[in-house]
């Protein structure tokens, strides 16, 4: 195994939205030494703002509305974060995100217990197989009791626990976490912004009265027993065929448990992933270079207005100005400025290895799923959009700026923000979401990044759905019955709006020879 890929360590971290994911992100960057000081998601105090959450309307709402994507040397490793929005309205953004990691990071909230798009995201990764480790945050707040949240863990998520570290106490009387993976104790004081000293203390001795207190010490003791009792050993192969989740407790915001949870994540994750391409399994110490896009992300630099097409490297070795097959257009590319990502800073890169995220400069080349390689033509699935729930008319606030608006749409649709239809009908533009935020992201992002106004208008629809048949004679009937609820989406595909349940049901069963899609993958 070449050694540039054994050290690498690619993953994402996944929660609710205000699990405090981000906070860990910040936490880690400190550790690996990228940040001096840790920036705060939602303080007065603390003039940084988080780093991973670089967009205004990130900073000005402290929630994480795309995913960011940041790279550190920690010990021997490359470490690769990518931060994903908890919040339910940017899914999707996170669904694309897993296609590209090894192993997953769940943040859960200690008081509230798993929360439902944690369900929803734990679900993708039982699809996925991807390996899974839990941190419960927040330990220094009032919380359920740590053996009743590992058995909901259990029951909620459908995965088997094993905690690695155990938190003395909780609340304003939480003194600090033992951890088992490596049999000491850790005392902590806590800090917001600076990594403190830690102090081992052997956990028979008399001197773990002295530091923590004479019940403290009694509990912890009978919560190891009990621990080694009900739970099997920790064996690193079970976690890593996605059988057992290890668990750490800790505290973000203050640096409790996070460094228990980097030191063993980076020694028992796993290293890049074969990737199963629809031609062929594709392994990471093949000599060839294969990755694909995942991710478009519109003005990283307001000043460039440039778009980056995200790619993750599935095999070989990537380098620059070297000539690379697009397998969707056919053509050879090439790169010039490839680039590693701290969030927004980013800096050129002259190679890559599996496992490594580059992002490569794009100009409206690129389509989320699309395939670079070294001449041969392989295909790698799973990036689907789903069918929107919300739509709205957009319309032009000011008739100046069509251009900047029309370029605007564009670009955003292009990053998988929404999704746009044409009706053939009126040629009206609608955008379709699947939450209501999404809209505000959009209106806010044309006027700040592309200087052009939009405005919405209510169009009733139910559900969009992809169409195509064999029968072209029923198609045809269909396109003509139907006129006035059909649209094209971005690539030119035929798409059905019906405007209720009852309409849809019924076009489904009077054309029986026309398939109805609700990804826009098939």
């Amino acid at each position: 195994m070449n050694p540039e890929i054994e050290r690498r360590r690619t993953f994402a971290i996944v929660s609710h939205p205000d699990a405090g994911k981000t906070t860990l992100t910040e936490k880690f960057l400190l550790f690996g030494g990228q940040i001096q000081v840790a920036g705060a998601v939602k303080s007065n105090k603390i003039r940084k703002t988080a780093t991973s959450d670089w967009m205004d309307i990130e900073k000005q709402r402290g929630i994480s509305v795309t995913t960011s994507v940041m790279e550190f040397d920690y010990q021997d490793y490359k470490v690769n974060i990518l931060d994903t929005p908890g919040h339910q309205d940017f899914a999707e953004d996170t669904f694309r995100t897993l296609t590209a990691v090894d192993s997953v990071i769940i943040v859960i909230d200690g008081a509230k217990g798993v929360e439902a798009q944690t369900r929803k995201l734990m679900t993708v990764c039982r699809m996925r197989k991807t390996p899974v480790i839990v941190f419960v945050n927040k330990m220094d707040r009032e919380g359920q009791d740590p053996f009743d949240l590992l058995d909901e863990i259990e029951a909620e998520l459908q995965i088997k626990v094993r905690p690695l570290s155990w938190p003395i106490n909780q609340g304003a009387r939480f003194k600090g976490v033992y951890n088992l993976y490596e049999q000491r104790l850790n005392l902590f004081t806590p800090d917001k912004q600076k990594v403190t000293e830690t102090v081992e203390v052997d956990i028979h001795s008399a001197e773990l009265e002295a530091r923590v207190g004479e019940r403290d010490a009694e509990k912890l003791r009978e919560d190891l027993e009990l621990i080694s009792g009900v739970y099997p050993p920790f064996e690193v192969d079970t976690y890593r065929t996605a059988e057992v989740a290890p668990v750490f407790f800790g505290s973000a915001l203050n640096n409790f448990g996070v460094k228990e949870l980097l030191d063993c994540f980076v020694q028992i994750a796993p290293p890049p992933q074969p990737v199963q391409a629809e031609e062929r399994t594709v392994q990471p110490e093949e000599k060839k270079f294969t990755g694909f896009i995942f991710k478009i992300t519109a003005n990283i630099d307001p000043n460039h207005r440039s778009c980056i097409a995200f790619c993750k490297v599935c095999s070989g070795r990537f380098q620059r100005n070297a000539p690379y097959q697009h397998v969707r257009l056919g053509k050879t590319v090439r790169f010039s400025s490839p680039a590693q990502f701290m969030a927004q800073r980013k800096s050129t890169v002259e190679e890559a290895w599996p496992g490594d995220i580059v992002g490569l400069p794009d100009n409206e080349i690129f389509k989320i799923g699309d395939t670079l390689t070294e001449g041969e033509l392989l295909h790698f699935r799973g990036l689907p959009s789903f069918s929107p729930e919300l739509f709205k008319y957009i319309e032009n606030a000011d008739p100046m700026k069509a251009k900047q608006l029309e370029k605007g749409i564009s670009q955003l649709m292009n990053e998988g923000v929404a999704q746009l239809f044409v009706n053939q009908f009126n040629n009206r533009k609608i955008i379709g979401t699947v939450g209501q935020l999404q809209f505000e992201v959009i209106q806010y992002r044309l006027e700040n990044e592309y200087n052009a106004k939009c405005r919405w208008e209510p169009v009733s629809l139910y559900k969009a759905c992809w169409i195509e048949s064999d029968d072209e004679e029923q198609l045809a009937e269909f396109k003509k019955r139907k006129y006035q609820y059909l649209a094209k989406d971005k690539d030119g595909r035929d798409v059905f709006l019906a405007d209720s349940g009852y309409v849809l049901q019924m076009a489904q069963q009077d054309f029986s020879h026309i398939r109805f899609h609700f990804t826009s993958e098939f």
